[in-house]
C-alpha cells in the first residue's frame, strides 16, 4: 500500500511564496497565508512542493489505508489560486452564491483573484471547514 504523495516538508513557505512570478498571485498568496494562519492558529507548512497547508488531520479508511492530510491550505497555480476546503461544499450553496466568481472541485475552490471575492464569505467557508475537521481530529 503506497503512502500519500503530498506530505509536509521543511521547505520555507516564505521562499516559496516569494518565488511566485505573477505579482497578483503572489500578493493573494501572502494574504491567504495571513488569513489561514489567523483562522487556524497554525503555522504555514509546505506540503509537497506547491501546497501551503495549515494543521493536519489523520484519517483511516475501512480499507486500512490511513495517513495525514492538511486541514486547510492553498496552492498558487498558474491559472487559479486553489484553496483546499476539505469538508467540500455540500450545504454551503447559499454562501457559494455570495462568494463571487469561482469554480469548485470535490474539495478545491478555484479563484482567479481575491479582489473579486467576498472575503467575509471566504473566511466563513474556511473557518467552518477547518473547525469541522479539527473537532473530528480532537474527538
Amino acid at each position: 500500500m503506497s503512502g500519500n504523495k503530498t506530505t509536509p516538508t521543511n521547505a520555507p513557505v516564505t521562499d516559496f511564496l516569494n518565488s511566485i512570478e505573477n505579482e497578483t498571485r503572489r500578493k493573494d498568496s501572502f494574504a491567504m497565508r495571513q488569513l489561514m494562519e489567523g483562522i487556524t492558529g497554525e503555522p504555514a507548512v509546505m506540503w509537497g512542493d506547491s501546497i501551503v497547508g495549515f494543521g493536519s488531520y489523520h484519517y483511516k479508511y475501512d480499507s486500512g489505508r490511513e495517513g495525514d492530510i492538511l486541514l486547510t491550505g492553498f496552492s498558487p497555480r498558474k491559472q487559479n489560486l486553489t484553496l483546499y476546503i476539505m469538508s467540500g461544499f455540500g450545504g454551503f450553496q447559499e454562501l457559494m452564491d455570495k462568494l463571487g466568481p469561482h469554480k469548485t472541485g470535490k474539495s478545491c475552490l478555484y479563484i482567479k483573484n481575491l479582489s473579486d471575492i467576498d472575503m467575509d464569505i471566504l473566511t466563513e467557508l474556511i473557518t467552518t471547514s477547518y473547525n469541522h475537521f479539527d473537532q473530528k481530529n480532537n474527538a
